[in-house]
């Protein structure tokens, strides 16, 4: 029954609203995760009819072994709609057996009232959204080039092309470097170059916070990934970097945790150093992170912009996705974090980003940051447009933001519109103290009035200070 617990557990938090079915099921053990994730898909796209069925039969009123919905909705699944509960003869799965024929009955009666002539039909269909999104594969630099990729590609009988015309066609993104578009239909997860790390499979909004932080390739490069699990953003930095200088991966849930170092192996990823802390209790005066001169932020959000090919599943059993006092408190963690980061003596460079299309967590966190104590002390501004990738057509949005300048300096994508999940990106800059550069520039100037014809001012300084003494 292990194996059916471990899917109650994902369907809990995710009940809970504790991240996307992607993200909850990478927690999962990899040795059993591919089974877990079959089960959780199907009994969500079943979710509403079994739910139905489970009720007319009264099964949680009448077997008390039968400790919550969702481990009545898995065990019903695999009872009316696989081969049968894969368990040893113990209560709970007696339990559930003792009712079969009465299940077997309702969901007949549910498939003729629904004019299902396939049990297929009574699934829920596909985010129409979802189904507008490429398929995303970002070339791993750690380990080749996308010269070479794209020549692998074309060996495997993909051919340049619009990908949403052809399963066969692909191309080469045009923000992003080293990402290529195939259809939504094609999949790598049992590629060769998949399973060696050679290519990350990650939505191109997923890829922009990375890009925008820019950090450099230089073996005395320090980054912060402070929110790091799964691990695709970390392996983007590392790329980024070229596995140069140092690159700190925070993850504090263990679980989690051991998915970002399997993740970062696989990638090839040798200057990451992983950490099981939270972000949040790291000090900025600790020595280790004294000369951090990025950081990326992509720290918990409501998840309102993912549209993925599995989340359209929780879409029905979501209470509203603008809940006010969620949001809030979200909104409240997220600005916590880009304060803390602002802390850290060296930084220069901070990307805040969500994957939510909700302006209380994104142009709203943003607008308090920027006038938080934090950034007034260390002199931080949002990027300009030229920083935050100028090419894309979609920025901030005006009315949610203190001036159209610094709406234009954040941008955003649209599910549905933008070929991508919805996202959000930020960019905080240290400036230069204004203050010194005035002194800079005064000193230069008095020192050139002395180097050429000062010595009449010079004179004149000695005499009033003769006269006052």
């Amino acid at each position: 029954m292990n194996f059916y617990f471990e899917a109650v557990n994902v369907l809990d938090k995710l009940d809970a609203k504790r991240g996307s079915i992607k993200g909850v099921l990478a927690s999962v053990a990899e040795k059993n995760r591919k089974r877990t994730a079959a089960l959780v898909i199907e009994t969500l796209k079943y979710k509403q009819v079994l739910s139905e069925v489970i009720d007319a039969a009264h099964l949680l009123k009448e077997e008390k072994k039968i400790t919550s919905r969702n481990l009545a909705l898995v065990l019903v699944h695999d009872l009316l709609l696989a081969r049968g509960i894969q368990a040893g003869e113990g209560p709970i799965k007696q339990a559930v057996l003792r009712h079969r024929t009465r299940l077997q009955s309702e969901f007949t009666r549910v498939k003729i009232k629904r004019g299902a002539k396939s049990n297929d039909e009574l699934a829920q269909t596909d985010d129409a959204r979802a189904a507008a999104i490429p398929r995303y594969i970002r070339v791993n630099r750690t380990c080749w080039s996308s010269k070479e990729a794209l020549k692998c590609f074309q060996e495997q009988g993909y051919e340049l092309g619009d990908p949403m015309s052809s399963n066969k066609a692909f191309r080469k993104d045009g923000h992003i470097p080293d990402l290529f578009a195939f259809h939504p239909c094609v999949r790598f997860t049992e590629d060769s170059l998949y399973l060696s790390g050679k290519i990350i499979l990650q939505d191109k909004a997923s890829c922009f916070p990375a890009h925008v932080l820019a950090p450099p390739s230089s073996d005395r490069a320090v980054v912060i990934d402070a929110t790091a699990a799964p691990g695709n953003k970390t392996s983007h930095l590392c790329a980024i970097m070229q596995n140069k200088g140092k690159l700190f991966a925070f993850e504090r849930d263990r679980k989690r945790f051991s998915t970002l170092k399997t993740m970062l192996s696989k990638a090839h990823c040798s200057n990451v150093e992983a950490v099981n802390a939270d972000f949040l209790t790291t000090s900025p005066e600790d020595p280790k992170y004294g000369n951090v001169t990025h950081i990326l932020l992509d720290p918990s959000c409501s998840g309102s912009g993912i549209v993925n090919r599995l989340d359209h599943l929780l879409d029905n059993e979501q209470e509203n996705d603008g809940d006010s006092e969620r949001l809030n408190k979200l909104a409240a963690f997220q600005l916590k974090m880009i304060r803390h980061a602002m802390t850290f003596p060296s930084v220069q460079r901070i990307v805040y980003s969500t994957c939510s299309v909700h302006a209380i967590e994104n142009e709203h966190v943003v607008r308090q940051a920027i006038k938080t104590e934090e950034a007034i002390t260390g002199r931080f501004r949002l990027g300009r447009k030229s920083d935050v990738l100028p090419t894309w057509h979609r920025r901030g949005i005006p009315d949610e933001m203190d001036n159209s300048t610094d709406a234009e300096s954040v941008i955003r994508c649209l599910p549905g519109e933008d070929g991508t999940n919805g996202f959000f990106v930020s960019l905080f800059v240290r400036t230069q103290d204004v203050d010194i550069e005035r002194s800079i520039k005064d000193t230069g100037k008095r020192k050139a009035e002395d180097d050429g014809g000062g010595e009449g001012q010079r004179a004149a300084r000695r005499k009033r200070k003769k006269q006052r003494s």
